[in-house]
């Protein structure tokens, strides 16, 4: 029986800083999760089409600390381009990307994989901060992540989400 996924959004009121954090359990090997999201291709199925999210730095991304990636997306239609920087790697337990340029006056992504109860629990927490604060958070951009994170959760699910013996 899968966990039920969890996806909390919190602030830390010192620092302006708003927390989300994400964690999911699925029957698959650490490896083979960890190499899915080693492919950043992979986040072009993991982003809700609405988005039109796409990576444009040309293939092969040879990840490792230090990658820059390139994307363009539209966020209520307004067109935006992101840069993020893998900024740390340790394969296959967890990496750090944290934006470079784009939408958020900060954005760090660490991604973990722990090996539990023969299969993975994949962890997000991302520490982001938004032009506006409060306000803007609450009203647009908590909102917009929920769904996209239960999106990236049902994609994830459907991928891998059966028994380890079908992988």
């Amino acid at each position: 029986m899968l966990r039920e996924p969890v996806i909390q959004l919190t602030e830390e009121i010192k620092s302006r800083t708003f927390v989300l954090h994400a964690e999911q359990w699925l029957p698959c090997l650490r490896e083979r999760l960890f190499a899915f999201f080693s492919d950043a291709f992979q986040l072009e199925t993991l982003t809700p089409p609405l988005l039109r999210f796409e990576v444009v730095t040309p293939p092969p991304i040879v990840i490792r600390a230090g990658t820059l990636i390139d994307y363009r997306l539209r966020l209520h239609g307004i067109p935006i381009r992101w840069q993020s920087e893998i900024s740390e790697w340790e394969p296959p337990s967890r990496f750090v990307d944290r934006q470079t340029r784009g939408p958020y006056r900060l954005w760090r992504h660490e991604h973990r994989f722990v090996e539990c109860d023969k299969g993975t629990l994949v962890i997000d927490h991302v520490d982001y901060r938004v032009t506006g604060g409060r306000l803007v958070n609450r009203l647009l951009v908590a909102p917009d992540l929920r769904r996209i994170f239960v999106f990236r959760m049902q994609k994830l699910e459907e991928l891998f989400g059966q028994p380890m013996q079908a992988h």
